[in-house]
């Protein structure tokens, strides 16, 4: 009898101490080019069946494994599972390093900032001047979209003046209407009347 509650002791023991799913494939890892040693460290993170997955497009993406294995481990550090393969994808499009994704990822924003920081890429702004918006963001400082930056810009303010409008706290809200005037201006601008001189008819 106490052999048999030793046994079972022991086998809970086991049960308790082990993370990984006993049914996982991880063959996709293997074909997505992923190494071996990198596969053992993602074992141990009880990662699923749907993460395999997630980490065989971020292979496809060019991610290395050493982020592979951050990314899923800081998700798992946010109690949740890692799903942000296509975030990743269109921030690697958008020149951002993996350095710059995992510090998205660290501060558990990398699917909420992702579609501003691809635009911000996009609106042209200088590498230095996306850095400063998204510290900001990342830092929970009060910052602008990135469609009301676009729109600021297209009214003709530079950067520097965009910057010292988001330092001084404007609003989503205060940005819109600033735009809206500085179109109407413009727009303005360009209808004003000029009589045309010519012959009159006999």
């Amino acid at each position: 009898m106490k052999s048999t509650y030793l046994i079972l002791g022991v086998s809970l023991l086991l049960a308790s101490g082990c993370h990984q799913h006993p049914l996982t494939d991880y063959r996709p890892l293997d074909q997505a080019g992923v190494g071996s040693a990198t596969i053992e460290q993602l074992k141990p993170l009880n990662i699923s069946d749907a993460e395999i997955q997630q980490v065989v497009k971020l292979k496809h993406s060019g991610v290395s494994d050493d982020t592979c294995v951050a990314l899923i481990s800081t998700a798992h550090a946010h109690n949740r599972l890692f799903t942000s393969s296509e975030s990743v994808a269109s921030l690697l499009g958008a020149r951002y390093t993996e350095s710059d994704i995992l510090g998205f990822a660290r501060a558990d924003k990398l699917d909420t900032i992702s579609g501003d920081a691809v635009m911000l890429r996009l609106i042209g702004l200088s590498n230095s001047t996306v850095q400063l918006i998204l510290q900001r963001d990342l830092q929970g400082l009060p910052t602008l979209s990135s469609a009301a930056i676009g729109r600021l810009k297209n009214t003709g303010l530079t950067e520097r003046q965009i910057l010292e409008r988001i330092n001084e706290g404007m609003t989503e809200e205060q940005a819109e209407k600033e735009a809206a005037k500085r179109e109407a201006v413009r727009n303005h601008s360009n209808t004003d009347f000029v009589r045309v001189r010519g012959r009159k008819p006999r």
